[in-house]
């Protein structure tokens, strides 16, 4: 099922964006990109920086999909604790893959300030709150790991954690100051504007129906017009239906859902996240939570948007923050993450020259844009491979089973929160 434009906030806040073209022609380019997320426009803008032709396709809008949907927190790492990297990938490809995206916060940053993107970036780290025992556990553990490889983290304590995040419901948190907060969709067109500048060629509301070899090349067909390229790359991630549809198969796709207040009162926003950390907890169907430069409140969890979410999440957000006893939603919207079975996100080559990036699993800003940069430079001859796994992907078999089990699952969890059997 296709997915129309939403409502959300960062839709309703983001600058407009760049006025694109539909393809209505035939171009012939080194290098074909298909979607117009982060990781396809940091491919685009990091091919043409280095005099690569490139045409990027979007079906709908720049930033339509996960990347224009996202919490906006622009994290170091991804949701595997580095041990776990090390025991899944090996050590050495292991710790490649952690000193890449450890440093991902500060490209992204670097880029917003390089190109004067406005996205209401806000970099005053992160927080990974701690909820019961377990999830205290796994700070400590998370801490230790992150640590021994050099990471600035800091665990904090309950009363610290607390009046970080000015709710009681938390033992502790971890610190990352590396990270921070953006306006998603507002960095994706700014990506878009980056790789225009840089001589990129984007072409939005040109959805690809076929993709095929055709002598040395390979031909990308849309509606009205045709790309031919040496290089393709699919960068549909959880939107696959817009790309090969067969790639969609590769990963379990996982609704998530956020809600954002209207702006809350100068008392309340004293008292709730008053720094402006971007916050996630440690919840068995984890929660994110984040301030807008206007002073909203953003809270998002999995599962689809309904009135039954809306419910869940007015009243755990008034038992973290007693202070907010009346939640005024002011949006609501839904996007798709591309769960891989390992949580890793792999490139896969699928045949010579047709390269397919996906399963970012709910961390795409940073890891987006740093394997969007690589793939220019390994396709430029300027490094030897990729930081993430390059892996042919096997089908997810039962898939949609798995899809509606995360979905049954988050709602069912919701359920225990809301009646206080599950913290």
């Amino acid at each position: 099922m296709l997915m129309q434009p939403c409502d959300s906030l960062w839709r309703a806040s983001a600058p407009t964006a760049p006025e694109l073209p539909m393809l209505d022609q035939e171009l012939t380019v080194d290098v074909a990109i298909v979607g117009g997320g982060f990781t396809g426009l940091s491919a685009a803008l990091h091919l043409a920086k280095l005099g690569i032709s490139v045409a990027l396709v979007e079906a709908e809008e720049i930033g339509f999909g996960g990347s224009g949907r996202n919490v906006g927190l622009a994290n170091a790492g991804l949701w595997l604790e580095p041990d776990e990297l090390d025991r899944q990938l090996g050590a050495e490809a292991g710790r490649t893959l952690y000193d890449a995206l450890a440093v991902a916060p500060s490209y992204v940053y670097g880029l917003i300030e390089e190109y004067g993107i406005e996205c209401e970036a806000t970099r005053h780290g992160t927080l990974h709150c701690g909820v019961g025992k377990s999830g205290l556990t796994q700070l400590q553990r998370r801490c230790e790991q992150m640590q021994r490889r050099g990471a600035p983290v800091e665990l904090l304590s309950a009363a610290e954690a607390q009046e970080r995040i000015g709710s009681e419901k938390f033992n502790a948190a971890l610190f990352d100051p590396r990270a921070g907060t953006i306006q998603p969709l507002a960095y994706a067109r700014g990506l878009a504007r980056a790789a225009l500048k840089e001589g990129a060629q984007l072409f939005d509301h040109s959805p690809v129906e076929n993709i095929v070899p055709e002598g040395d090349l390979w031909s990308v067909k849309t509606a009205q017009g045709h790309l031919k390229a040496e290089r393709v790359i699919l960068a549909t991630n959880a939107y696959g239906e817009y790309g090969m549809k067969d790639q969609a198969r590769k990963f379990v796709p996982i609704f998530y859902s956020q809600l954002a207040t209207k702006p809350l009162s100068d008392q309340q926003l004293s008292k709730v996240l008053p720094n402006k950390e971007g916050c996630w907890d440690t919840c068995t169907v984890m929660s994110s939570f984040r301030m807008d430069q206007q002073g909203r409140l953003v809270f998002g969890g999995m599962g689809g948007e309904s009135h039954y979410h809306a419910s869940w999440a007015s009243q755990r957000v008034k038992e973290l923050w007693p202070i907010l006893n009346k939640v005024e939603w002011e949006f609501a919207w839904t996007g798709k993450i591309a769960y891989s079975e390992d949580h890793l996100p792999h490139c896969q080559q699928l045949q010579r020259g047709l390269f397919s990036i996906a399963g970012y699993s709910g961390r795409g800003i940073g890891p987006g844009t740093v394997v969007g940069k690589e793939l220019a430079e390994w396709f430029a001859g300027q490094r030897d491979s990729l930081s993430v796994p390059m892996t042919t992907l096997r089908d997810i078999p039962l898939r949609e089973v798995k899809r509606m089990f995360y979905e049954v699952g988050a709602h069912g969890y919701h359920y225990g929160q809301s009646a206080h059997v599950l913290k």
